[in-house]
């Protein structure tokens, strides 16, 4: 049993890295969003995500996908307006894994309690995208759906790939009564 511990913790640890997106909705309930068939975005909420312009279009693109693949087309004369905001933060990730076991002849500092403390410090960049559904006619944010995780960009490929995660995961929650369980 002893031994299982450390493989146990390491499974732990490997598990909580794989890091997903965790996704949050909120709603306008009196809205009947089965009216909704076409979207166009919402340039001037657009212009003012402090991102990229070529993150922006990554972004952009990915919502079309996503949007098109629920049956929803792109349009000049919209039902609803897509926008979007993002938020980047710096994060401290502190684990502390417990392993290594004293050994030999005499007083070893590890002998009572068994185990040898290491502890990692890691940082990491966390980001949220905010996608926002206006109803084009009342001019009224509809729905919000925000997702936030662990930013991955050490090249280009990869940086868009978790772009379509964010923004996959978050557009799945739509329309309500949609999410995941």
């Amino acid at each position: 049993m002893k031994l299982l511990k450390p493989f146990i913790l390491i499974f732990a640890v490997l598990l909580s890295s794989c890091s997903s997106v965790k996704v949050a909705t909120d709603y306008d309930s009196k809205v009947d969003f089965s009216k909704y068939k076409t979207f166009a975005f919402y340039k001037t909420g657009i212009d003012k995500a402090e991102i990229s312009d070529l993150d922006k279009r990554r972004i952009l693109r990915a919502i079309e996908t996503e949007l098109k693949l629920q049956g929803f087309s792109k349009s000049e004369n919209p039902d609803m307006l897509v926008s979007i905001f993002t938020k980047s933060r710096e994060k401290v990730n502190v684990t502390q894994n417990n392993f290594g076991y004293g050994f030999g002849w005499g007083w070893n500092p590890w002998m009572w309690n068994g185990m040898n403390n290491n502890v990692n410090v890691s940082q990491y960049t966390e980001g949220t995208l905010f996608i926002d559904f206006i109803d084009k006619t009342r001019k009224e944010l509809v729905w919000q759906g925000v997702g936030t995780g662990a930013l991955k960009i050490s090249n280009r490929e990869k940086k868009e790939e978790r772009i379509k995660e964010f923004v996959k995961e978050i557009i799945s929650r739509f329309p309500p009564g949609n999410e995941k369980k």
